[in-house]
């Protein structure tokens, strides 16, 4: 199904984009630079949160994967309250303000994030409170309140208060000697109110008390005070209940929680002597950065509300006030908690090629053929396999890679340290500044180091986030190079989540490149002449504008599909513009951000842009240009933002060989037959889902790649 065939009747569209601009009329003399032809980058990634929010709703996904998609948008909502809302409110505090390509000035999206943000969390807690929690309770999960609590609850709550809340706990009462504490991003605290005087005969009137973040948010009760089904009691009802016992002698007149998001983005200067040593230093002060949100209880007094504003240096325009515990992103706890399986997805098992089934070595398979995986329907394993091999292998002299998210224990990490201890040589290009994975990073250089590893922080103003493996192997008296490449990280955890590809090769063209791209980032001297590779800084961004307007100069002949995570770059967007004004049928299929607007007369009437949002989020990015009949097709670990294109270390690789290129073809055809899972672009910022037609069968694009790839019918 395409998108011409979307039910609008049965479509669902996202409330509060922004107002709907005048569009030119249609014509050449259109300006594809002019304001009203972008929409804002803030606003767009809200759309997606609400988006991800909006799955909570849809009856199709298990029980418990609906409430972890309310957990995610608040997790989302937190990583753009921490970087996005801090960022523009930066360019407010020192006079550094720009303005977007959209046109709107920071204070004037700051104001729009604030309406549309309070909508979209006050609904969030509706789902919450009025759909997936009586859904859970006749699921026999309970959520029990303090006023539910039985005789035997009650006294089982104040056991576990007393031995494990108790002693870990320090209420800091609001006086001279007890100024306002600096509280940790994100923690969950309370305000209490009292009333009396203390042991030194203080008369403070207010306390406030952090909730240690080693405990439990949720605690499952015991099956022996309940009568049946799944029992969970949050930490902040067993706090409030026993309040008092934290001010002896004191009366407690209330106790409110509330939670402070603060600015968590790092400034390094570009002229660093030691990377690691200030990003130590600067992980520091992640914690206690400026505020930037307050979410309060909803019956919290007025007067206590504007007491923790003052405190916080924040506005109304910064408060939410939430029907609901303060942090919601700690529900994702709950799957753990309970045992029902027959609530959450079913599991399946990733596929692994015959080719790879069939031979014992990874180089075979790999000189044979190239390969490539999607996961995560199709496994992990074999890029693990790789350099386990390559690690014990008497015939591999050097593993080269690029490390930007790994995840604690790693197995490929594991693998990189058993060929240093063995005797090769191992090169890891680490990029510290990988956002939130910072300090998870620093403990990986250093683990490295220890076993032989030769580390390199990439450079400085520039982060490292192609994925690349270069392994040197001695076969028949000559050196040949084996590579993997990848559009997503070196993370297990995250291949059974992300959609993405990889693609090993012997190549001798494309290890020649990875090999001078290895020698750029860890060495000095000028960029070095790339064969068939893009990258970033320096040709990625050229050659990806000429592509599209060889395009455009094929007219109605032109075909471009392009998938991505955000597209923002301006030049991008222009040379897109000017495709469809040629002539060219343009797809675009773009989980997040999309600053392009579609489907304009005159401007962008050939373009289409839908987001797929499923069970895994999806990462992949590729690129097809139809050339003629003569398709040119590209995996990356770039997206069409200015970051990727112009900022960071990124590569765009061919997939040449024709099975394998039109295999990325029939998937992109897959995402774009979506008629369930995808959700439509709309020319005035909305968006609207897909639905099916009267008479048509639901086509979801991750479960048809599901069944297609591991044989799942889920």
């Amino acid at each position: 199904m395409t998108t011409e065939s979307a039910n609008q009747d049965n479509a669902v569209e996202s409330p509060n984009v922004p107002a709907p601009v005048e569009l030119p009329e249609p014509g050449n003399d259109i300006n594809v630079a002019a304001a009203e032809n972008y929409f804002n980058r803030e606003l767009s990634q809200l759309q997606f949160n609400y988006r991800v929010l909006k799955q909570a709703l849809d009856t199709t996904h298990p029980l418990l994967n609906r409430l972890m998609f309310c957990c995610i948008f608040s997790s989302n909502m937190d990583e753009f309250f921490e970087i996005r809302v801090a960022g523009l409110r930066q360019q407010i505090k020192y006079g550094r303000e720009t303005l977007g390509s959209d046109g709107m000035m920071p204070e004037e999206v700051l104001g729009e994030i604030s309406r549309v943000a309070h909508e979209y969390i006050r609904e969030q807690y509706e789902i919450l409170n009025d759909v997936l929690i009586p859904e859970m309770e006749r699921e026999n999960i309970h959520f029990v309140r303090r006023r539910e609590w039985t005789a035997e609850q009650a006294d089982w709550v104040r056991h576990y208060f007393e031995d494990e809340i108790l002693p870990v706990v320090s209420p800091i009462g609001l006086d001279p000697s007890h100024p306002f504490p600096r509280l940790v991003n994100k923690s969950l605290n309370f305000i209490v109110e009292l009333d009396g005087k203390d042991a030194f005969g203080r008369e403070t009137g207010m306390a406030i008390v952090p909730a240690p973040r080693s405990l439990p948010r949720l605690v499952r009760l015991p099956d022996d005070v309940c009568s049946g089904g799944e029992n969970l009691v949050f930490l902040s009802s067993m706090i409030h209940a026993h309040a008092e016992e934290l001010f002896p002698g004191m009366e407690v007149k209330g106790c409110y929680q509330f939670r402070l998001t603060r600015n968590a983005d790092l400034e390094l200067e570009d002229d660093l002597e030691d990377l690691a040593s200030a990003l130590r230093g600067e992980l520091l002060s992640r914690r206690f950065g400026d505020g930037v949100r307050l979410e309060v209880a909803d019956n919290c007094p007025e007067e206590l509300v504007q007491f923790l504003l003052r405190e916080f240096g924040l506005t109304d325009r910064d408060l939410y006030k939430v029907h609901g515990p303060v942090n919601l992103t700690r529900l994702m706890a709950v799957g753990g908690l309970v045992d029902r399986p027959d609530l959450t997805y079913s599991n399946f098992s990733p596929s692994i090629p015959r080719l790879i089934r069939s031979k014992d070595s990874m180089f075979d398979a790999i000189r044979k053929r190239p390969l490539l995986l999607l996961h995560p329907y199709e496994n992990f394993s074999p890029v693990v396999d790789l350099l386990r091999q390559a690690a014990k292998d008497t015939q591999v002299l050097a593993i080269r890679q690029t490390l930007y998210r790994t995840g604690a224990d790693s197995e490929i990490v594991e693998a990189l340290m058993d060929a240093a201890r063995r005797g090769k040589e191992v090169t890891a290009i680490i990029e510290l500044r990988a956002r939130f994975s910072e300090a998870e990073n620093l403990e990986l250089a250093s683990r490295l180091q220890e076993a032989g590893v030769i580390v390199v922080y990439g450079v400085v103003g520039y982060k490292c986030h192609a994925k690349m493996i270069l392994i040197v192997r001695r076969e028949e008296g000559r050196l040949r190079r084996y590579v993997h490449l990848g559009t997503g990280n070196y993370h297990a955890g995250n291949a059974r989540l992300y959609t993405d590809y990889s693609f090993m090769t012997c190549d001798e063209s494309i290890g020649d490149d990875v090999n001078k791209l290895f020698q750029q980032l860890t060495g000095m001297g000028k960029a070095l002449k790339i064969k068939k590779l893009f990258h970033s800084p320096f040709t990625l961004h050229s050659r990806l504008l000429a592509l599209v307007d060889r395009e455009a100069e094929l007219g109605e002949k032109g075909r471009i599909i392009l998938k991505f995570n955000a597209l923002t770059e301006r030049e991008l967007i222009k040379a897109l513009y000017r495709a469809s004004q040629a002539g060219v049928k343009v797809d675009l299929i773009i989980r997040g951000i999309c600053c392009l607007r579609p489907e304009v007369p005159g401007l962008s009437e050939n373009i289409r842009v839908r987001s797929i949002i499923g069970r895994f989020l999806e990462h992949t990015r590729v690129y097809y240009f139809g050339n003629d009949g003569r398709p040119d097709v590209y995996c990356s670990s770039a997206d069409g933002m200015e970051r990727n294109l112009l900022n960071r270390v990124e590569t765009a690789f061919p997939v040449e060989d024709p099975s394998l290129s039109a295999r990325l073809r029939e998937d992109l055809d897959t995402y774009l037959a979506d008629n369930c899972q995808s959700w439509i672009l709309q020319s005035d910022g909305s968006y609207v889902q897909n639905q099916p037609a009267e008479g048509e069968d639901r086509f979801a694009s991750q479960l048809v790649l599901l069944e297609r790839l591991t044989g799942t019918s889920q």
